[in-house]
């Protein structure tokens, strides 16, 4: 009782019924189950949807269908049953194997429902009687069923009595679990191997957005989770498909189940999509039409690699309802393939046909596709399956024990079968239950009004295909492949599939397609305008080759000129008023120190090296250092000299040109040790600035110390203003020819450049920092020259009349 409990309520309800028909071949109730018997030593059973199922209203998404009708004949199937058939008799036939043990056959039909399945599993474990005379044999195996809802319902029944079931073409992958079904085998590969290679197929093909269409029943559910994620189950399929943007579906069904939604899609002309078939529905005849073509042209699927069987057509063609009156399934089929009905004694027609056949008809010369035996692929499963019973009943019956099967103690026989079958094959099945998983891969194309099923390639650990499905094939993405340039930006709530495509960021790129990140550039590169490739910086610094340098050079030269040439006519006329008035002796240093005021910018367009970029800092501060010493001693002799004109007083006969020359000096000085420092402690040096542009690099001299910078050109202005004070207060004084009003001028326009300088300076970029400062140079070079020596320069060489010592002293 305890064991009892621990059963599901179908074993218990199976163990009943098998306990209640079994012993005395007693049957409890009636079970319709249309079949094909034969006697034999052995029995093994079989079933197949040989009619198959009609639903009705199935696209009514209001209700359930309304009825279910078992009356459409399905010649693949009954191909199947006669492939059954023919390995019996060829195993009889064959000496080396069940030798003086005949095998014998019971095939029923499952009407592709669960439950006629179930009844036709129980009916022959059970031995069930029929027309309640005859008390039929109960099997030792079964070969069952297509579609893995059956199967299931088959295995889970039947398995705990140790019936071995092999199946032909239930595919789920939950028959592979051993704990659930431990004698269920079968002769076609999982779906997880399926689902592999559809994968691989996908993948092979670029496709990253496909719709997932599941029957709903085990087969579908478990091929689809094996294959991707789970999807809700819909009703509104039609909908769905017509408002998605997939354009590749991938259909997990059986062939009743997908024959009604394919009507419908032809229906509505859904057309542009790529299917992608499981092996359950590709290679049908009832779905391979010229009709369904127009909207599932170019299907893709796997099956089972085709095989030859030649003596098998033979046996087809000798088929006749008057040699087995008893099968009733041999009746329709000739209807079918005749189109007539088959007299027989004893019986009232009553098919809808209105002609009778003559009895003279036969299948010899019949050009249906029923009779093409060169590309068998489930019934090469069935052939497999039966080899497969057969060599293990050969192992119990010749090896083992005389127990008859079942015996939970044989039941491991079948597992061990290991044989090469007569067309090459190796036939065997792993821990599981499974055969190797071998397809090939199935494309639908349209020759001469009929669908052909063409083979592209094969798949064994990765697709090979060996020939294109069509002129293009088609994509089918959520989202397009981000180009280069743009990197992919998941969006929210959608598949990891779905994303935009946002550009790189300056100084980014992404040279390849579908990038999931931008790669920023190395410092001295910066990215394309299309951010797909980094390119190296221009390096920039003021040159002489440009418009800006060629002007500072220009005025360069033309100052240290002036002054030099000015320098000349100052030592050939030293001995005029003009010039003894001005003081000849400082007057031509400060024209040298201009020389040098006006030279220093060349220093500042060319390289930055570490010798340049000190040179241009130090000699500029230096030379105005000079330049506005000089201007301070002649604003120093100007005073004194109205001084001496005071009675009584030494000041100007005691500030001779020695004393002249040590103001110059000591206030040079003071500036070389300010520039001594700076080079000592933080000297400039040449640096790259990357901030001002994103595609230049701008060399330029840094500073080093800014405070030692600033201390230089405080100090240069330092001495500017006292200059300013004291030629400002003198520049009224009476007597000799007097300047200071001249360099009162030069020193204000000395002023208002650099005060001018300094936030230009500060706020100017890369190479017109540089063009800046060398302005200022010059602005304050020309202010001082034309200013201080301009006048004198006019009398002497314009005026000559006026360089007279009456008239020097009047003015």
């Amino acid at each position: 009782i305890s064991s009892l409990k621990m059963m599901n309520r179908s074993v218990l309800f199976s163990l009943v019924l098998y306990l209640s028909v079994a012993p005395g071949c007693k049957r409890i109730g009636k079970f319709d189950v249309p079949g094909w018997f034969k006697q034999g030593d052995i029995v093994i059973g079989g079933i197949f949807p040989v009619y198959n199922r009609e639903v009705v209203s199935i696209f009514n998404y209001e209700k359930k269908p309304t009825s279910v009708n078992c009356d459409r004949f399905d010649l693949r199937a009954f191909r199947w049953t006669q492939m059954m058939i023919f390995a019996i008799e060829e195993i009889n036939k064959d000496p080396t194997i069940l030798l003086n043990v005949t095998l014998g056959y019971r095939i029923l039909d499952s009407c592709s429902s669960p439950t006629n399945t179930l009844r036709a599993a129980l009916t022959l474990v059970g031995g069930q009687e029929e027309n309640n005379s005859t008390c039929f044999p109960a099997v030792s195996a079964i070969v069952a069923e297509a579609e893995s809802s059956q199967s299931i319902a088959v295995a889970s029944t039947v398995g705990p009595f140790q019936v071995p079931i092999v199946s032909y073409f239930s595919t789920c992958a939950c028959l592979s679990d051993r704990t659930k079904y431990p004698t269920f085998f079968r002769t076609v590969p999982s779906d997880y191997y399926q689902a592999k290679a559809l994968a691989a197929l996908v993948k092979r093909f670029g496709w990253k957005w496909i719709g997932a269409l599941q029957a709903d029943n085990d087969y579908g559910r478990n091929g689809i989770q094996a294959f991707t994620y789970s999807v809700d189950k819909t009703l509104r399929v039609l909908e769905m498909i017509k408002k998605s943007t997939v354009k590749v579906i991938l259909a997990f069904t059986a062939e009743g189940d997908f024959y009604p939604l394919m009507k419908e899609v032809v229906k509505q002309n859904i057309t542009g999509i790529q299917w992608i078939a499981s092996e359950a529905w590709i290679t049908s005849s009832r779905l391979s039409t010229p009709e369904m073509f127009q909207a599932f042209g170019g299907a893709l699927g796997f099956v089972m690699p085709k095989m030859a069987v030649p003596n098998l057509k033979p046996f087809l063609t000798s088929i006749s309802p008057h040699a087995d009156s008893g099968a009733v399934f041999v009746r329709t089929f000739w209807e079918i393939i005749m189109g007539c009905t088959p007299h027989l004694s004893g019986e009232n027609s009553t098919s809808s046909l209105d002609g009778m056949c003559t009895g003279d008809e036969t299948l010899s010369d019949s050009q249906d596709p029923f009779f093409d035996v060169t590309e068998l692929r489930v019934s090469y499963n069935v052939y497999n399956a039966i080899y497969a019973i057969a060599h293990a009943l050969h192992r119990v019956v010749f090896c083992k024990s005389r127990h008859k099967w079942p015996n939970p103690h044989n039941q491991p026989c079948l597992q061990r079968v290991h044989f090469v079958n007569t067309f090459g094959d190796s036939i065997f099945f792993d821990e599981n239950g499974d055969p190797p998983a071998s397809y090939e891969v199935i494309n639908w194309q349209l020759r001469d009004g009929e669908v052909h099923h063409v083979s592209l390639g094969h798949f064994a650990s990765a697709v090979n295909v060996l020939a294109p499905m069509s002129p293009q094939i088609p994509t089918s993405v959520c989202s397009e492949v981000c180009p280069v340039g743009t990197r992919k930006a998941q969006i929210k709530g959608k598949p990891i599939c779905c994303f935009e495509c946002i550009p790189c960021a300056e100084g980014s790129i992404a040279n390849m397609t579908g990038a999931v990140d931008c790669v920023p550039c190395p410092v001295k590169f910066w990215s394309s305008d299309k951010k797909d490739e980094c390119i190296p910086k221009t390096v920039e610094y003021l040159t002489y080759n440009e418009p800006m340098g060629i002007v500072i050079t220009v005025l360069s030269l033309l100052g240290a000129s002036l002054c030099l040439i000015t320098m000349v006519i100052f030592i050939k006329n030293n001995q005029t008023p003009v010039i003894k008035a001005s003081n000849a002796q400082l007057s031509c240093f400060l024209l040298l120190s201009l020389v040098l005021c006006f030279l220093s910018p060349l220093t500042f367009i060319v390289t930055p090296t570490v010798w340049t970029c000190m040179l241009r800092h130090t000699a500029f501060g230096l030379t105005f250092a000079v330049c506005i010493s000089c201007v301070l001693g002649k604003t120093i002799v100007v005073v004194l000299a109205f001084k001496a004109t005071t009675p009584g007083s030494k000041v100007a006969r005691q500030f001779g040109p020695k004393q002249q020359r040590i103001i110059v000096c000591a206030c040079t000085f003071i500036q070389v040790v300010i520039i001594i420092l700076w080079l000592t402690l933080n000297p400039p040096y040449p640096d790259m600035v990357f901030q001002h542009s994103t595609k230049k690099i701008l060399l330029e001299c840094n500073t080093g110390s800014e405070a030692a910078f600033y201390a230089v050109l405080s100090y240069i202005g330092f001495l500017a203003v006292i200059c300013l004070v004291l030629a400002f207060i003198a520049r009224k004084l009476p007597d000799n020819f007097n300047e200071a009003k001249f360099i009162t001028f030069s020193l204000l326009i000395f002023c208002a450049v650099w005060i001018s300088f300094i936030p230009a300076y500060v706020s100017s970029p890369g190479k017109f920092t540089t063009a800046v400062e060398t302005f200022a140079i010059l602005s304050s070079a020309f202010g001082l020259f034309i200013c201080i020596f301009a006048p004198k320069c006019y009398i002497i060489l314009i005026k000559p009349e006026r360089n007279t010592k009456r008239l020097v002293a009047k003015h």
